[in-house]
C-alpha cells in the first residue's frame, strides 16, 4: 500500500502501475485539500478569480453570475471532452491519474476533497477513463485529455473496467461509487495541468530503462561472438572521460563479461611481440564502432534517462494548474504553471536517444548479418543451405525500416508551437504529442532489439559458443531460446519477432 503523504518518486509509479499496489491518502493530505477548498471559497467572494467567477481563456473577460458558477465547470468539462484518434493505454491513463492526484493533493488547487478521494478509488479499482491521443497542445496543460478524466469523475463518459469499455454511470453503480461534488473550480483544476504528458512520460522512462538493459546485453553478446579485445571497456580507458553514463555502461559490460571465455586481452595477442614481422594483420586491431564505442554511445542515453526522470518527478510534485492557491499567505496567484515545456523538451530528448539506441541495434544486427564484416558467420546467419534458405535476411528489412521510422519521428515537437484559442494560447508546448511520439519510438526500438536478439542466439548456435559465453549472455540465450527454436529451414518470422518483443517489454 502506497500512502501518499509526501512527494512521489519514480518507484512509487512503478509499484502502482506494474505491481498493482494500492494507494491511500494520509489524513494530513485530505485535511490540506479541504483547507484549500474552504479558503478559496471564502477568498473568491467579491474578488475576480479566473475560472471561479470568470469565463475561460479569451472568455475570461466575462463575469459569471453566482448562480451559474457550478454549471460553468460542467460546461467546461463537457465541451472540452473532444479527443480523437487512438485510445491511450490504461497503464498511461493510470499514470496520468497518479500525477494529477498528487498535484491536487498539494493543496494549491482549491478542489473539494471528493475529487482526490474518488481518484484514489478509481486507481485502486482499475477503473480507467477513456482518453484519446489527439487533442492536447500542452499549454493550459492537457485540457482535452484531462477533460475526459474529469468527465468520468462527474459520472459521465466511458471507462475501461475488467477488460471492457463501459459507460461510467454503469460502472459507478456496480461499484457503489458516487461522482465528485462540483462546488467551485473542480473542472478547471482537473483539466488545467500537465499530468497526461507527465504520466505518459513516466511510463516512457520505465520502458526506456528496460530497453537500455537489453541493448547492453546485446552489446555484451556481440563483443563475445567476435572475441573482441576488452580494453575498450576497461576502467582505465573509460575513467579518462568524465561522463558518468559512459563509465557506468562500461562497468555494466565488464561485470557481464567477467566469466566469458571469449573476450581477449590485447596484451596477450598484440602486445606480445609475435606480430612484429607482419605487414598485414590477419585479425582486426580494433573492432567496428558499433562494438567498440558502446559506452560512448549508450552513456549519453543513460545520462539522459536519469535527467528525464528527474524533471518528470519534479513536475509530478509541482502545482501545475492556474490559478495557484496559497493558503499560508492567504492569496491566489494567476500565472502559467500549466505550461508543458519542461515535459515537452524532456520527451524530445528521450525520443532522440532512443532513436540512437535503435540505430546502434540496427548496426550491430547488420554486422552479424554481413559475413564480409564479421568473417565468422554465414550470410544472414543462415544455418540452412545458402541460396536455398534465407536465415535472418527477411527480418533485416523490418529492422531497417523501423529504425528509419524512428529517425523521422525524432524531429522535435518542442519547437512546433501553433497559436490557438483566439491567440490566447499564442505559444504552446505540444508536450502530449511529444510524449506520445516518444512512446511510439520506444515501441519501435523494442522491435529492432527483438530482431537483434534472435540473430544473436542464432549466431551463438552456429558457432557452438554456449559453453564459452558469459553466464549473463547464457541467461539471455536461454531466455530467448525458450521463445524461438533453432531453425535451419525457413520459418514464418513475424510471430517470433512479436513474441520476443512482448517478452522483452514485460515489466516485472
Amino acid at each position: 500500500m502506497l500512502k501518499v503523504e509526501s512527494e512521489l518518486e519514480l518507484n512509487n509509479f512503478y509499484d502502482v502501475l506494474f505491481r498493482k499496489n494500492k494507494i491511500s491518502l494520509g489524513k494530513t493530505i485530505v485535511d490540506r485539500v479541504e483547507k484549500s477548498h474552504i479558503f478559496l471559497k471564502k477568498f473568491s467572494k467579491n474578488k475576480v478569480i479566473y475560472g471561479v467567477n470568470t469565463g475561460f481563456g479569451p472568455m475570461a473577460q466575462y463575469k459569471i453570475d453566482d448562480k451559474d458558477q457550478v454549471q460553468l465547470q460542467y460546461n467546461l468539462i463537457r465541451s472540452h471532452a473532444s479527443g480523437t484518434g487512438d485510445i491511450l493505454s490504461p497503464i498511461c491513463v493510470k499514470s496520468a491519474m497518479m500525477a494529477r492526484l498528487n498535484t491536487l493533493c498539494l493543496g494549491n488547487s482549491g478542489v473539494h476533497s471528493s475529487v482526490v478521494n474518488l481518484m484514489v478509488e478509481l486507481i485502486n479499482r482499475d477503473i480507467t477513463p477513456l482518453i484519446y491521443h489527439h487533442g492536447g497542445v500542452g499549454a493550459s496543460g492537457d485540457l482535452v485529455q484531462l477533460a475526459h478524466l474529469a468527465l468520468v469523475l462527474i459520472g459521465e463518459g466511458e471507462v475501461f473496467y475488467k477488460g471492457e469499455r463501459l459507460q461510467t454511470k454503469d460502472v459507478f453503480e456496480k461499484e457503489g461509487l458516487s461522482s465528485i461534488k462540483v462546488e467551485l473550480r473542480e473542472g478547471i483544476a482537473l483539466m488545467n495541468g500537465t499530468s497526461v504528458m507527465t504520466g505518459i512520460g513516466i511510463v516512457n522512462t520505465i520502458y526506456t530503462d528496460k530497453l537500455l538493459k537489453w541493448i547492453v546485453g546485446c552489446s555484451v553478446a556481440i563483443n563475445e561472438i567476435v572475441s573482441a579485445y576488452d580494453d575498450h571497456l576497461s576502467l582505465e580507458l573509460n575513467q579518462t572521460k568524465k561522463h558518468k553514463g559512459q563509465q557506468e555502461i562500461a562497468k555494466r559490460m565488464r561485470e557481464s563479461l567477467a566469466d566469458s571465455k571469449l573476450i581477449r586481452k590485447r596484451e596477450e595477442h598484440l602486445y606480445n611481440g609475435k606480430t612484429n614481422g607482419s605487414t598485414i594483420f590477419k585479425e582486426k586491431v580494433q573492432e567496428y564502432y558499433s562494438l567498440r564505442c558502446v559506452p560512448q554511445i549508450l552513456g549519453p542515453i543513460l545520462d539522459t534517462i536519469k535527467t528525464v526522470e528527474k524533471v518528470l518527478i519534479e513536475e509530478v510534485n509541482s502545482a501545475n494548474d492556474n490559478p495557484i492557491v496559497d493558503v499560508e499567505k492567504g492569496h491566489v496567484y494567476h500565472g502559467g504553471n500549466f505550461h508543458g515545456d519542461y515535459v515537452s523538451l524532456e520527451m524530445d530528448k528521450l525520443k532522440l536517444v532512443v532513436t540512437k539506441l535503435s540505430m546502434l541495434s540496427e548496426r550491430q544486427l547488420n554486422y552479424l548479418l554481413n559475413h564480409r564484416l564479421n568473417d565468422i558467420l554465414p550470410p544472414f546467419v543462415n544455418l540452412g543451405k545458402l541460396g536455398l534458405n534465407f536465415g535472418m535476411q527477411g527480418v533485416q528489412f523490418t529492422a531497417t525500416s523501423t529504425t528509419a521510422e524512428n529517425q523521422t519521428l525524432s524531429n522535435p515537437m518542442y519547437v512546433h508551437s501553433i497559436p490557438n484559442n483566439n491567440d490566447n494560447q499564442d505559444i504552446v508546448s505540444m508536450g502530449t504529442n511529444a510524449a506520445l511520439i516518444t512512446k511510439k519510438v520506444i515501441e519501435n526500438a523494442f522491435e529492432v532489439v527483438a530482431i537483434e536478439l534472435i540473430t544473436i542466439i542464432q549466431a551463438i548456435e552456429y558457432l557452438d559458443y554456449q559453453d564459452k559465453i558469459s553466464s549473463k549472455t547464457l541467461e539471455i540465450y536461454n531466455e530467448i531460446r525458450k521463445i524461438v527454436p533453432v531453425f535451419k529451414e525457413d520459418v514464418i518470422m513475424y510471430p517470433y519477432v512479436n513474441k520476443v518483443k512482448k517478452h522483452i517489454m514485460k515489466i516485472d
